[in-house]
């Protein structure tokens, strides 16, 4: 079976990675998890091989490529959503969730079926890795939190209220402040926060 320019010798692979668990026990999440680490290292060889950034911003970028939002995009580029297998319990439009987590296993299926030389191939040709120049994120709420969580073990909050300007706020990690922002909205002001601390924990 050819799937997305990859030929499966084991059929049941790609099948199994296209199958929720509201279908079969017989589902992708066993593939999402090993396609989830699989995918953080790529994409990580990739950049540390073709850009010579420092290591916050390598990390950042990895970040933007890993994230479910990314995830999401090739989903739908690749017009997935009609070789999911759903039960019929499972109601509504497939979740950004499940999305992210069907690429993810479908990059854990090319991993055992043909190899990591064959994961990078689809990695390469479907995750648009040499535009990333271009890549632009400025969730940097949504950035800070996915760059804390894979580097820190900690709590996270922002502590914000109304300042004479709008609104100031100020992220912690447990019980250290990180950075400070200010801005005209309560979410301005958390976002320019989270902006502060990516520059100063990751040294960009």
């Amino acid at each position: 079976m050819k799937f997305l320019g990859y030929k499966f010798k084991d059929v049941g692979l790609i099948e199994r990675a296209l199958t929720h668990s509201s279908k079969s026990e017989i589902n992708y999440e066993r593939l999402e998890f090993l396609g989830d680490s699989i995918l953080d290292f790529l994409v990580g060889e990739y950049f540390y091989k073709h850009c010579k950034e420092n290591e916050g911003r390598l990390t950042v970028l990895r970040s933007q490529y890993v994230s479910e939002s990314h995830l999401v995009t090739i989903f739908d580029n690749l017009k997935l959503t009609k070789y999911v297998k759903l039960g019929k319990s499972y109601q509504g439009e497939i979740s950004k969730a499940i999305k992210g987590d069907i690429v993810e296993a479908i990059l854990g299926a090319i991993y055992l079926d043909g190899g990591l030389d064959e994961a990078r191939a689809f990695i390469e040709r479907y995750f648009d890795l040499d535009n990333y120049r271009n890549m632009v994120d400025e969730n940097y709420k949504s950035k800070l939190q996915e760059l804390v969580q894979g580097n820190f073990k900690c709590k996270m909050a922002y502590h914000t209220q109304p300042c004479e300007n709008g609104f100031t706020s100020s992220f912690y990690m447990d019980e250290d402040k990180i950075a400070s922002g200010e801005g005209k909205s309560k979410a301005e002001a958390e976002q320019m926060a989270a902006k502060l601390a990516i520059e100063k924990l990751f040294l960009l």
